[in-house]
């Protein structure tokens, strides 16, 4: 064989090899919540109001969003859950919405975000609180999360208040149906008079 061909062959050789080595696999990041974080409580707890769903009941959508590699998803919390993304771990105490009447609505949430990163160069990651506070829809610049690289909003609020409807639609039909015109006492018939018991036989009415 030429040495064209030995050539030739090896080539081949470790072109295959390279097709048939598995892929590399893609970094897995932890999700377990550092019991450092986990037992960081909120400063007070939720006030219960008279009105709505439970504060434990409640369930708040969050964004999320690293700037580093422009991941965005939604966090889905019940009050008093964690959920960690990487090295980011996003509390949620409560979250609240206005009453029905009330204007303007507002969606509002009370938010700690934690972030795992060096102070310096030099020391250990280290996990620290990099926000606290409610986060608030329709007027997200009250409070921001001013951090770098990752950024929490809120999105909705899922409780109900009493009155509200299932569903919005079957409200609105029933309230447009027609109802019956008059005065239920106008429209009544006369109550039938009560006949005068007769008297019993034997019974001598005359004086």
């Amino acid at each position: 064989m030429t040495r064209t061909a030995l050539l030739g062959a090896a080539a081949l050789a470790a072109l295959l090899s390279g097709c048939n080595r598995n892929p590399e696999a893609p970094e897995v990041q932890a999700t377990d919540v550092p019991e450092a974080v986990a037992t960081s409580g909120f400063n007070g707890s939720a006030v219960e109001s008279q009105y709505g769903t439970p504060v434990k009941d409640r369930v708040a959508t969050l964004g999320f969003l690293n700037k580093r590699n422009n991941e965005t998803r939604d966090i889905q919390l019940k009050s008093g859950e964690s959920r960690r993304i990487g090295n980011v771990v996003v509390k949620l105490s409560t979250c609240e919405r206005t009453l029905p009447w009330e204007r303007p609505p507002e969606v509002g949430a009370f938010v700690q975000v934690f972030v795992e990163e060096r102070a310096k160069v030099s020391e250990p990651l280290a996990w620290h609180k990099a926000f606290s506070g409610w986060l608030f829809k329709n007027a997200p610049s009250l409070n921001v999360v001013e951090h770098p690289v990752y950024d929490v909003w809120v999105k909705d609020c899922a409780m109900k208040f009493p009155g509200e409807e299932e569903n919005p639609e079957d409200f609105a039909r029933a309230a447009k149906a027609p109802k019956a015109s008059g005065s239920p006492s106008a429209t009544a018939s006369p109550p039938a008079a009560t006949p005068s018991a007769a008297p019993s036989p034997g019974i001598n009415l005359e004086r």
